[in-house]
């Protein structure tokens, strides 16, 4: 699905925004811990969020990428996102809400993936309450992970879903680092896995990745498997289904009116059925 240059640089300007709010710890000293990280700055990212999603929904509206019923699909498919991570939000690893945001992000578009990944995780957050300074951070992951799903070349039958089972496991992994990193700036002590200032990138990626191996590797595995099997085995019907839904969602198609005599077909000026 095509995307117009608004929403390209809209897209582009919400993820620089994602990844100075994840990053500018890294570069100042912090002596707070991790139950208190981001606690001053979370509400003001999730304030800088909300108007960016918004503004590319309005630029894709605008550049015909969707529609009103898509924008409807949008919430609908939000609240069944919501529904799926009520069950277990998180509960070990099994999370099975992440399929039908990659699937839907592969039939959408990227755009649609990316407002949709961070519109359903606030969502369903408010139904578990999950809310904290975590949120939108979460929100930006999501958001990240539904943007990829709508990257992904073109393709269809088994190899497809074999390709978004394969994107479900790495997602799930890269979710898992993520929303690790949010944090791991602000764990104190002088432990191998903390974050030491000045200590040199390479020597602080290495211990980041120690962190993640020994805190949440299990919670991350449960989850790209879970993702992976739900793609191969529910992904041929539910990609049918939003697919039918896809053809069907078109607003206001234009109207003809055909000259019985054989002449050429006469659009409708208001595109409503009135030549008026």
């Amino acid at each position: 699905m095509r995307i117009g240059s608004r929403s390209s640089f809209l897209l582009l300007l919400t993820t620089l925004f994602g990844i100075a709010a994840f990053a500018w710890p890294l570069m100042i000293h912090q002596s707070s811990g991790p139950n208190t990280a981001h606690n001053g700055d979370a509400p003001w990212v999730f304030v800088g969020l909300v108007p960016l999603l918004l503004a590319i929904v309005m630029a894709e509206l605008s550049e015909g990428a969707i529609d009103a019923k898509a924008v409807a699909l949008l919430g609908i498919l939000a609240a069944c996102f919501a529904a799926l991570r009520v069950p277990s939000p998180g509960i070990n690893g099994f999370e099975p809400e992440w399929f039908l945001l990659i699937l839907s992000a592969r039939v959408f578009g990227r755009g649609f993936g990316f407002v949709l990944g961070a519109v359903a995780f606030f969502a369903s957050s408010l139904i578990t309450g999950g809310v904290g300074p975590w949120l939108p951070f979460q929100m930006l992951a999501a958001a990240w992970v539904g943007f990829g799903a709508g990257c992904l070349p073109s393709m269809r039958g088994f190899p497809e879903r074999l390709m978004l089972a394969g994107y479900g496991v790495v997602s799930a992994l890269v979710y898992g680092l993520l929303t690790n990193f949010w944090f791991w700036p602000f764990v104190g002590g002088s432990t191998t896995y903390s974050f030491v200032p000045g200590l040199g990138t390479i020597a602080n990626l290495h211990r980041f990745i120690l962190f993640d191996l020994t805190t949440s590797m299990g919670f991350d595995l449960t989850r790209a498997a879970t993702c992976a099997v739900l793609v191969l085995v529910l992904g041929r019907p539910v990609l049918a289904a939003l697919r039918r839904a896809s053809r069907r969602a078109v607003f206001e198609p234009q109207i003809e009116f055909i000259d019985q005599a054989g002449g050429e077909p006469t659009p409708a000026l208001g595109g409503r059925g009135d030549p008026s």
